[in-house]
């Protein structure tokens, strides 16, 4: 229904310039079932609305189907086999498309992987990757407090992975803000949530990226399921992108409804249980900084600590957490 909703609406948008989406992302060839494949323009890309049962040797989509079980998010995929980025991918069309069409954008690798700060995003083959779609009420309880989203997207993530019969020791947890981690060692991946707002309503592109089946440049996922057969003599089969994207959604679905029900102690208690920061003493913004000790985030989703002069909350943007130095800095470029 989502699918078919969007396609409407993207027959009605290209009728009269023949065939081709504009938007700030450049332009957008749409292909229709029994239509020949056109030459694209230079900067153009070519949206084939009816793939072959077998289109990408990277990425099956009914593996992805299997495995998603959402009302709204996801439903409507946009895939790639290599892109800029995913968030270009939806970046024209979040604000122009119909509502409530679960607007998601796959691809197997990224030119131009961007992280949080401006930082780059490596993304080779074996990454999954995908910017998802979301529509908020400003006036909902996600809506007030919308730094909470990374959080619940990371989340999402890691139990996507340990929610898995037999994969619940997999050793995946939460960097505060946005970082996906082997225990408190390694980064695997990483959530960038773009807003724009329009009338009463957030449009959000939730970027993220986490390593599955690419040892390289830092560790994947199937890394730490061998460590686990090899360790406790287990047979836990190899995990995919596709499998693993679509259980994110699924889950983050619900962790949105749950927290628009309930609020943020509807989720807290088990991004605790899965973040690596639980007690941990901590420099503020340098080596020589006041110290200070980890207590949770606040009712914002930010950071609170405990130091000399009480609890204090430290906001995302613009910093981090060294995890090499227990410090929390101001990013520079």
């Amino acid at each position: 229904e989502q699918t078919g909703r969007f396609l409407r609406w993207l027959r009605a948008q290209t009728n009269a310039s023949d065939g081709v989406l504009r938007s700030a992302a450049g332009g957008l060839k749409v292909v229709w079932s029994g239509d020949e494949p056109p030459d694209p323009c230079e900067g153009q890309r070519v949206l084939h609305t009816d793939p072959p049962e077998s289109f990408s040797e990277h990425f099956s989509l009914q593996t992805y189907r299997r495995h998603l079980q959402t009302q709204t998010l996801g439903r409507t995929v946009l895939y790639a086999d290599v892109t800029s980025t995913t968030m270009d991918l939806l970046d024209g069309l979040m604000s122009q498309s119909p509502q409530e069409t679960g607007l998601i954008a796959i691809a197997a690798r990224q030119t131009q992987g961007k992280g949080r700060g401006g930082n780059a995003w490596l993304s080779p083959l074996g990454c999954a990757m995908f910017t998802l779609h979301l529509q908020l009420p400003v006036d909902s309880r996600l809506g007030q407090r919308i730094p909470f989203l990374q959080h619940l997207a990371a989340l999402a993530v890691v139990e996507s992975v340990r929610t898995l019969p037999g994969y619940e020791d997999v050793d995946l947890r939460l960097k505060w803000p946005n970082d996906i981690y082997y225990s408190n060692l390694m980064k695997l991946g990483g959530v960038l949530v773009n807003s724009t707002f329009i009338g009463q309503t957030f449009n959000l592109l939730i970027g993220c990226g986490f390593n599955v089946s690419n040892s390289n440049p830092t560790v994947c996922i199937n890394d730490l399921v061998l460590q686990q057969n090899r360790e406790h003599g287990r047979g836990l089969e190899p995990l995919t992108s596709a499998q693993l994207i679509a259980r994110s959604v699924t889950l983050l679905e619900r962790y949105v409804s749950e927290f628009q029900l309930r609020g943020p102690q509807a989720l807290l208690p088990l991004y605790y249980r899965r973040w690596v920061h639980s007690g941990t003493r901590v420099r503020l913004w340098s080596e020589d900084g006041p110290e200070a000790e980890v207590v949770g985030l606040d009712e914002n989703g930010f950071l609170q600590v405990m130091g000399d002069q009480g609890v204090v909350s430290v906001q995302p943007d613009g910093n981090s957490f060294d995890m090499l130095r227990n410090l929390v800095v101001t990013k520079t470029s």
